[in-house]
């Protein structure tokens, strides 16, 4: 059917005159996509489950419309995962795989709405390939991996439309961002960027139009759900990120999500990135497209400002990298092409070995060097759970009959009370407990629990609160020589307990970072 003048005349007003036609098809993004998707399942059983991964595993087996620090979606993943071959690690971080490949292709996508002939959408591929937003999240099921594909699919909804005028985009926008929010709050940090964006560069008529109005409507109606837990439940996710502004989570701080931005696609793309974010601010023919430029200055700005963490802007990079591309290739093709051509094909290979030994499992565990758990605080964290249960273990059998029956284990974090859960009954270890984030509410320990194997706690006077004897009786010794949170930390043994754990449970032992 033909188009209405209604709709080309609306059209018309949300898009400015001159706006550049699609890039040509090419079939290169979805082979690049597809081996990295090979690649992330291939190593997807290396090294060992990550700390957030035996979480959402525990979240899992308590499933609700909300935890402390999240939404429902990635735990849901994880039960619908664990039920269908339990302890199955490949089959756990399958959904990765399969995100980390979706956002190569999608990044590609973006640079063809952007006008990219097919040498620059599989330039910005393979960027995208060997980056380490994409190569870390698709190796983990993680929270991060989710809003990255939630991101890129709202940024091609977006680029599209602003591309052609048509507004009835914005509904697949608003559905991923919805979708998103079952996941985290942080899609509606890309819609307050994408919205000032548009007010800063227009075109500032699309705040009005019918269907970005329902596209906004849709992304509220998903996020009802777990808005309405949070309520119901205090927001404890304002602690959370009250915590990560302060400093007490990885990956935050002011000054490093400033340096992070250097890092996370990798060092050698941040002339791309940079090139495509002035690219977008100044080209004529891209003024459709400044919106997006703005948005990522925008979010970055707010993640700066209240202390978020660096890493939450790594979707928006991508889309500059796909812009990027653009004028890269441009760049490769002018004065001594053969030079610059091979210049461009040096830093690739140089990312994507790189991007492989830093954020993939493709070194020994055992032989993994400091330098990589400094650049990718994750790598660490999946390594070692099975002796840091037989630690605790060996801790739990040491003690006397009458007290090894009634003893439980309290951790400082999650991700302790996960690896117990995971390795812990094959080795005859009682529940452990923790009042990290959502591990509070899932149980406290039972009234008549005296004697308490305590790991995670750094310093005994936080024990001493709580209990009238406080003995260091061990340390985590997880066979490798690798520095994580665990490693090395002490074990205490606590007895007798000062006040009832339902009066210290959750004004005390409860924590949120």
């Amino acid at each position: 059917m033909a188009e209405s003048v209604t709709d080309v005349d609306r059209r018309d007003a949300v898009t400015p005159v001159g706006r550049p036609p699609a890039g040509p098809r090419t079939a290169l993004p979805w082979l690049v996509g597809a081996a990295v998707t090979a690649a992330l399942l291939l190593l997807a059983g290396r090294y060992g489950y990550h700390r957030d991964e035996l979480y959402f595993l525990l979240c899992g087996r308590h499933l609700d419309w909300g935890f402390v620090d999240q939404g429902p979606l990635v735990p849901a993943l994880a039960r619908a995962a664990d039920t269908i071959a339990p302890g199955n690690l490949v089959l756990l971080r399958t959904p990765s795989a399969l995100i980390g490949g979706a956002a190569v292709v999608l990044v590609a996508a973006i640079a063809r709405q952007l006008g990219a002939g097919r040498a620059a959408q599989s330039t910005a591929a393979v960027l995208a390939a060997a980056s380490g937003i994409v190569l870390a999240g698709g190796h983990l099921l993680s929270t991060t991996t989710v809003d990255l594909l939630v991101w890129l699919v709202a940024a091609l909804c977006v680029t599209r439309m602003l591309r052609t005028g048509d507004t009835r985009w914005a509904l697949g926008a608003g559905l991923a961002l919805g979708v998103g929010l079952l996941n985290k709050p942080l899609p509606a940090l890309l819609g307050v960027g994408l919205v000032a964006g548009v007010l800063i560069a227009g075109p500032r008529p699309l705040l009005r139009d019918r269907w970005v109005l329902a596209g906004a409507a849709v992304a509220v109606l998903f996020a009802a759900p777990y808005v309405a837990w949070q309520a119901a439940h205090g927001f404890p996710q304002l602690s959370v990120a009250s915590a990560i502004a302060e400093g007490d989570s990885s990956y935050s701080g002011r000054l490093d999500a400033v340096v992070l931005q250097l890092e996370i696609i990798s060092p050698l793309a941040v002339p791309v990135w940079v090139a495509g974010l002035v690219a977008l601010l100044r080209r004529p023919a891209w003024a459709a497209f400044r919106a997006l430029a703005w948005a990522w200055l925008v979010v970055l700005a707010i993640v700066v400002l209240a202390g978020g963490k660096g890493y939450y802007t790594a979707p928006l990079l991508l889309v500059l990298t796909a812009a990027g591309a653009v004028p890269t290739v441009g760049w490769a093709r002018r004065g001594a092409a053969r030079a610059r051509r091979a210049l461009l094909a040096v830093a690739a290979v140089l990312m994507v070995a790189g991007g492989a030994a830093l954020m993939l499992p493709v070194l020994p565990a055992d032989r993994l060097p400091g330098f990589v758990v400094d650049v990718n605080y994750d790598a660490g964290e999946t390594i070692g759970w099975p002796a840091f249960a037989d630690s605790v273990a060996a801790v739990h059998r040491g003690l006397p009959a009458p007290e090894r029956d009634r003893a439980v284990v309290l951790t400082g974090n999650y991700g302790e009370a996960g690896a117990l859960a995971r390795y812990g009954p094959a080795r005859g270890l009682p529940r452990a407990y923790s009042g990290h984030n959502s591990m509070a509410a899932f149980g406290r320990p039972p009234a008549d629990a005296d004697v308490v194997i305590a790991v995670g706690w750094s310093r005994p006077d936080q024990l001493r609160r709580w209990f009238t004897e406080v003995t260091e009786v061990g340390r985590v010794d997880q066979r490798v020589d690798v520095d994580n949170d665990e490693n090395g930390e002490p074990i205490f043994l606590g007895r007798g307990l000062r006040r009832p754990w339902a009066d210290i449970w959750d004004g005390e032992v409860r924590h949120a970072s």
